[in-house]
Order: structure tokens, then C-alpha cells, then sequence
């Protein structure tokens, strides 16, 4: 750049303000047509525990599956063939914030019928980093939510180790709507 050009150009940009980026949830765009609507969780119990914590050796992969869950499911999950409906990013979060995050995260996902996410939780070179501590925390989480079917690591493109696919159990409203499309075939 000649000095005339970034002169003009600081002249031009003197009055732009960066935008405000928040990239820790990121929401898809919803197949129901009806306009999402926020949870308010202040007024909710965070159920989900602090307390003394076993740290998962990072040799052992983050994985959960709720009995029942059909195995054709938890393939499919780990091959990463379901659609990443919204993520959550938990990167260089305190475990508090972690913890506050994750339970509004899954909240609103169960308001707004949604069944496969991707929650990006880093991950530590030592048993004891903050990103392992965070990863152990999420293991334990997860598992107690009602809504978690499973949870996988996520493929390499999605994260690796650093990242986990989450599987919800379908809404009322999904199972009715599954019923009656089966019920329409088998006429």
C-alpha cells in the first residue's frame, strides 16, 4: 500500500465498530416452520453437578449410550451420518460457565425438536488440563440428561477427540408425527 492509500483507508474505516461475534452456540436453520422461541432457564433448576470429579484418562474416548438405543443409532452417530443440527462450544470456558452453557444449550434443543448435535470441548495433552477437566465434566453431564440417548467422539473433521456428537431422544410432537406417517404406509 502507498502511504496515500492507508491514509484514506483509516480516513474511511475510522468510524466502523468490529462486530460482536458469538460463536459458542450456533443453531441451524429449523425444518418447523414455527419460530423458535428462547427458554428462559433462570427460571429452571440446573440439575447438572459440580462436586468431586473423576478425570477420564484422555486414552478413553467420550462415549455414552442409554440402554435400548438400537446399535444401527449409535453407528450411524459415530460415522457422523446424522445432520449436526446445532453446536456448542465450550473452548477455554470456566467449568461453571461450562456447566451453565451445556444445560441451555440442551434445553433450548429439546424446545426446538432437535435430535443431533455437536459440542466442541477441546481437548488437554495432561490428565489434568483444564480441557480434560472440562471433557470429564461433559462426560458426566450429558449422562444426566433424561433427553441424551448417546454421545461419540466426533469424526476427525469435526473435532477428533476435542469434540463429541450428542443423540436426544425425539420430541412428543416427532413420535406422534412418525406414528402417523408409518400408519399411513401400512393403509
Amino acid at each position: 500500500m502507498k502511504p496515500d492509500d492507508k491514509s484514506l483507508f483509516l480516513d474511511a474505516m475510522d468510524d466502523v465498530q468490529p462486530l460482536k461475534r458469538s460463536t459458542d452456540i450456533n443453531w441451524q436453520p429449523s425444518r418447523n416452520p414455527r419460530a423458535r422461541q428462547r427458554i428462559d432457564t433462570t427460571q429452571l433448576d440446573n440439575f447438572l453437578t459440580l462436586g468431586f470429579l473423576d478425570v477420564l484418562p484422555l486414552s478413553e474416548p467420550l462415549m455414552f449410550q442409554r440402554e435400548g438405543v438400537q446399535r444401527g443409532v449409535i453407528d450411524k452417530l459415530r460415522t457422523g451420518k446424522y445432520p449436526r443440527q446445532a453446536s456448542l462450544n465450550l473452548l477455554r470456558q470456566p467449568v461453571e460457565q461450562c456447566r451453565q452453557m451445556l444445560f441451555a444449550f440442551i434445553q433450548q434443543a429439546q424446545q426446538d425438536s432437535l435430535r443431533n448435535l455437536i459440542i466442541i470441548h477441546g481437548k488437554g495433552r495432561e490428565e489434568g488440563s483444564h480441557a480434560n477437566i472440562v471433557r470429564s465434566y461433559l462426560a458426566r453431564w450429558l449422562a444426566e440428561f433424561d433427553a441424551v440417548q448417546a454421545v461419540c467422539v466426533a469424526l476427525p473433521h469435526h473435532g477428533g477427540s476435542g469434540a463429541c456428537y450428542v443423540a436426544l431422544q425425539k420430541s412428543d410432537d416427532a413420535k406422534l408425527e412418525n406414528r402417523e406417517r408409518h400408519a399411513k404406509r401400512s393403509r
